[in-house]
């Protein structure tokens, strides 16, 4: 247990007893989910009341807005809580506790205000309009958004993380979509696309890591099966931006910009596509903004906290957001919900062929309820192992279906951390995004289409 005691008698004595407890509580967290190993569909409650509440106040009042994410949050976990009254608040209050400390919970977190200070420094240092303008400059008008994408995708396949890529290019969608007209829900569309290429593909991409490690196969094994796949989602998809943007210009006469204001980005481009760790990628880039702002005169020395402070500040609604979604999924899952899903897939399945798409639904199913693909890969891998290993598919297919549909459900589900972030950085909401994000539809058809293809 991570206590530290003190040297006084007492203070041990009372650090001890709190591990105990603590231990007992936990304990007590895991019979209950024992108890649900056969799954309820009841489970499942929040996240239903979640969607109703949320699209319903989008819907009757014509604005997305009318009902913030965190108040139709608070209300499913406030549901949550009332199931399941044979376990009492304390126990469920410990139950989230040990949801919310999740290793990709805080690393999310973390990468979330890192991420927010990196955009704040760079953005007062001149960073965001020099970089668009930049852009403007050298790419021709007509590819500058399929451009984006494909930025996009080398920089979530080199960090590994959907979060830091969208966090890191976010500014500059919004940037380019404010100087050349293009419509900032296509940008940021665009971004977003490109990083749910890199989450699925990158090979220290905690996802890939996970549906590797479950399913039994080699990392680049993997990475061939999936890429094949995607490859063709990939393409039409960079064609689909440029088609809907093909007729649209701009005027590029007073674009300036000071190719030092752009270092900072060009150090975390190149950072990511070396493999370096995003947290270290985002702090340099933080630290190289600062020192760039300061020297070109775009920030006093004594705002340069501020501006890092305005930053993280900016995201503290999508870390909170973070936080409540894993409470909810703690509850759901120690319910039964998750159980129920991969009781009922499982128990439908026939043959080589439906085992693969067993697999498919099984993940994108685990997904739209956890709203977090790694969670998703963690929990429904060893199901989809049992399965691959009873039908016959070889473990890289069967860890490239993982990855990949919980790629195409965390891409386009509202409540995910992607699109909120995506809408948190830009002042859209998800719903703005959803009808340009070609790439996480398309990718769902390739994986579709491998499996009608595939060998019985």
């Amino acid at each position: 247990m991570p206590y530290v005691v003190d040297s006084g008698y007492s203070h041990g004595i009372l650090f001890v007893n709190l591990a105990v407890s603590y231990k007992r509580e936990i304990m007590k967290g895991e019979l209950m989910e024992k108890d649900n190993m056969t799954g309820k569909a009841s489970a499942l409650l929040p996240i239903g009341v979640f969607l109703v509440i949320f699209l319903g106040a989008g819907i009757i009042f014509h604005d997305f807005y009318a009902m913030p994410a965190i108040v139709a949050f608070l209300i499913a976990l406030f549901v949550a809580f009332l199931q399941n009254r044979k376990v009492s608040f304390d126990d469920k209050i410990r139950i989230i506790a040990k949801g919310v400390g999740e290793e990709n919970i805080i690393t999310m977190s973390l990468i979330f205000l890192c991420a927010g200070g990196f955009s704040g420094a760079v953005s007062a240092a001149g960073g965001v309009d020099s970089t668009v303008n930049l852009g403007l400059s050298l790419i021709p008008a007509h590819f500058i958004v399929s451009g984006l994408f494909i930025i996009s995708c080398f920089i979530s396949v080199s960090m590994g993380t959907s979060m830091g890529t969208i966090a890191a290019l976010a500014p500059i969608a919004v940037g380019i979509s404010e100087e050349a007209g293009f419509p900032l829900a296509v940008c940021i569309a665009a971004v977003v696309c490109g990083a749910m290429f890199g989450d699925n593909l990158s090979m220290i991409s905690d996802t890939t890591i996970a549906a590797v490690k479950t399913q039994g196969c080699e990392m680049k094994d993997k990475f061939k099966t999936n890429f094949l796949i995607v490859l063709p989602a990939a393409v039409i998809t960079a064609v689909f931006f440029w088609f809907i943007t093909r007729d649209m210009s701009y005027d590029i006469a007073g674009s300036e910009y000071n190719l030092l204001q752009v270092v900072p980005y060009l150090v975390v481009l190149v950072g990511a596509l070396i493999g370096i760790n995003v947290f270290l990628v985002l702090i340099a880039g933080t630290i190289l903004s600062l020192i760039v702002g300061v020297g070109t005169g775009t920030i006093a020395l004594s705002e340069m906290f501020t501006v890092v402070g305005d930053g993280v500040v900016s995201m503290y609604d999508i870390t909170v957001i973070s936080i409540i979604v894993a409470c909810i999924v703690s509850l759901v899952r120690a319910n039964g919900g998750i159980h129920f899903i991969l009781n009922l897939i499982k128990s439908r399945i026939r043959g080589k062929k439906g085992a693969q798409a067993g697999i498919a639904a099984l993940a994108l199913l685990v997904d739209l309820c956890t709203a977090n693909n790694t969670v998703a890969i963690v929990m429904s891998g060893p199901i989809a192992k049992e399965i691959s290993d009873e039908f016959g598919v070889d473990p890289k297919r069967s860890a490239s279906l993982l990855d990949m549909f919980t790629s195409v459900g965390q891409g386009l589900i509202p409540y995910g951390a992607q699109l909120l972030s995506a809408a948190t950085l830009t002042g859209l909401t998800p719903f703005d995004m959803i009808p340009y994000l070609a790439y996480p539809v398309l990718m769902a058809v390739c994986g579709i289409v491998a499996i009608a293809i595939s060998k019985r």
